[in-house]
């Protein structure tokens, strides 16, 4: 499937789901790459600027599902994968043996699940969460984590490198997301380390942003330092990423570490301290919000 040398007409056409605020960017790069895309988005006024560049509607996503050679899904929920993948009318129903990729990150065991339905009906499947947030979704630079079978992944990786840099296979189906539990459990603790450090600066009478210069060239430089930490000295909370889809994933992240019976502490005080955001109403905001906490 190498899409550069192939005519728009024989390059497989792509259903996109899920238009949110990094899915909309990445449907975008495929359909600038010359795919027919097809789309479908809860909310349609989402979809406007696809559409105006030549994108299909769908009413459903088995309807996506239906009319695509490949279909990508970029939802909220491991409630939502399931319900489009394995729902009556879902994707499964109604694939004709395509390459399923869901790109949400959710429940390792859900992409197993998902797999195994996939076959059963001669699809091919692979979970592919990212990482990178609504900047590396833009640039086209997002890291894609994927597990599932190396035929799939090779079949995927033309598609993948229109949305990401850092596109590896990290094993069986499942393995993207545990991949991806490893990333938001390194986020956790980095951006509490980033809120913790800003709150100590401006305690001690520092100046934040000069802090930063020095630190942000240290060992301690980091994107989160360097990008969320500039965010909260300027008390930009608009999300790149959701408070509330990070609780999510750091509840997945909790319930895999308890049933493998690995104590991770760092991650459980994320999970509280983001939860209470949530509850102050912060859900909508980024995860840079945390500085709030600390009395940013």
């Amino acid at each position: 499937m190498n899409t550069s040398s192939t005519s728009p007409a024989e390059r497989p056409s792509v259903g996109f789901i899920g238009l949110g605020i990094m899915g909309r960017s990445m449907a975008g790069h495929i359909l600038a790459a010359g795919h027919r895309l097809n789309v479908f988005n809860r909310s349609r006024d989402k979809a406007d600027e696809l559409l105006a560049r030549g994108a299909r509607w769908c009413a459903t996503p088995g309807e996506v599902a239906a009319n695509s050679d490949v279909i990508i899904t970029m939802v909220g929920y491991p409630s939502d994968v399931e319900q489009i993948y394995l729902g009556a009318d879902g994707i499964v129903a109604r694939a004709e043996r395509a390459l399923l990729i869901d790109m949400t990150t959710s429940s390792p065991e859900l992409a197993v699940r998902v797999a195994e339905a996939a076959r059963a009906r001669g699809c091919r499947a692979l979970d592919a969460p990212v990482s990178g947030g609504d900047i590396g979704a833009r640039d086209a630079k997002l890291s894609i984590m994927v597990g599932g079978e190396q035929a799939a992944f090779d079949q995927a990786l033309p598609i993948l490198k229109l949305m990401g840099t850092n596109v590896v296979l990290q094993g069986g189906p499942g393995a993207g997301q545990h991949t991806k539990m490893c990333n938001q459990i390194v986020i956790a603790s980095t951006i509490m380390g980033v809120s913790e450090g800003l709150a100590y600066a401006r305690a001690a009478g520092l100046e934040p942003s000069t802090v930063l210069q020095s630190i942000g060239g240290g060992a301690a430089a980091s994107f989160q330092l360097a990008v969320m930490g500039g965010k909260m000295i300027a008390g930009d909370y608009a999300p790149g990423f959701y408070i509330e889809h990070f609780i999510k994933d750091l509840g997945i992240a909790l319930a895999e570490a308890q049933r493998m019976r690995l104590e991770l502490p760092g991650l459980a005080l994320a999970h509280r301290l983001f939860d209470g955001l949530a509850q102050q109403g912060h859900g909508r905001l980024g995860t840079q919000t945390l500085i709030k906490h600390y009395g940013g």
